[in-house]
């Protein structure tokens, strides 16, 4: 089982990025995502600096692999996207349907990204004839659902023919809109946001009516309002996960990474007060086991 550092999805300013990224190119993890999944108007870094990253990065025997947009929404995108599978360094990671159209009839390989929705063994044979290299899975899918994904691609004769990644640690990505959320709370119009999530780079708290952190707004895209930690849950991922994903928050998550690598060596377990694990427990996924 390997790690990967997924792409970051909150709004940074490009310094803390590039200490960001600094840092990462000295850590052990074997996968890295690069690029920008949630917002098109978040330009600290154009492509041209995501794939010089991604080279550097590569040097370190990183496995680099660009995020395209999840949510396109104007032609401009459409052309932006483009340029992101038709880079011509970086693998990608489509996360919409379109990027998997571009990607297949250029003959390039790709990962299915969570953002797609693939639920079942019967799409991802049809991804994978159009070329489809790894799978990650829907934040909110089981244990048990994976488990049976994995029997019913056995079946198709697929099961080894890609790899399956779940996200191990960080805030959910659940939904994305076509309205801004973190605009729309400063009275900000969409296309007047004034950039203002980047005041907010682990997204903007909402609670229930109850004082529960429920959510995290993030531009566009709804989060959890807690981290997923599913570090106790590595033995029961044997067999069913190539690679755990972390998806960073902030510096905090090189600290996650080390005991997750350890915990997968040393088989030990901590406490998970403050986290959540329900999704993976096929129960409401604030809830903890």
């Amino acid at each position: 089982m390997e790690f990967s550092m997924g792409n970051i999805q909150f709004y940074w300013d490009k310094e803390s990025t590039n200490d960001f990224y600094q840092k990462l190119a000295d850590s052990n993890v074997e996968h890295v995502y690069l690029g920008e999944s949630v917002c098109s108007k978040r330009r600290e870094l154009r492509l041209g600096d995501w794939i010089e990253i991604g080279s550097e990065l590569s040097k370190k025997d990183k496995s680099v692999v660009l995020s395209s947009l999840a949510l396109l929404e104007a032609k401009s995108e459409l052309a932006t996207l483009k340029k992101v599978c038709l880079n011509g360094e970086l693998s990608v990671e489509a996360n919409d349907f379109g990027a998997v159209e571009i990607l297949s009839q250029a003959k390039i390989p790709f990962v299915a990204g969570a953002a797609l929705n693939i639920y079942n063994q019967y799409d991802l044979k049809i991804l994978l004839d159009r070329g489809m290299q790894r799978w990650v899975a829907p934040v909110e899918l089981s244990r048990d659902w994976l488990l049976n994904v994995s029997n019913g691609c056995e079946e198709l004769g697929i099961k080894d023919k890609f790899e399956t990644e779940v996200y191990g640690y960080g805030y959910l990505p659940l939904a994305y809109s076509a309205r801004c959320f973190t605009a729309r709370s400063e009275n900000r119009p969409k296309d007047q946001c004034g950039l203002c999530c980047i005041k907010y780079p682990e997204g903007r708290k909402v609670d229930s009516q109850e004082g529960a952190e429920l959510f995290r707004m993030n531009g566009i895209q709804t989060m959890s309002g807690t981290i997923q930690n599913l570090i106790n849950d590595l033995p029961s991922m044997t067999g069913l996960v190539d690679i755990v994903r972390m998806s960073p928050h902030s510096l905090e998550v090189f600290d996650w990474l080390d005991k997750f690598q350890s915990a997968l060596v040393n088989h030990s377990r901590i406490s998970l007060e403050g986290f959540c694990n329900g999704y993976w427990h096929k129960i409401e996924g604030m809830k903890t086991v």
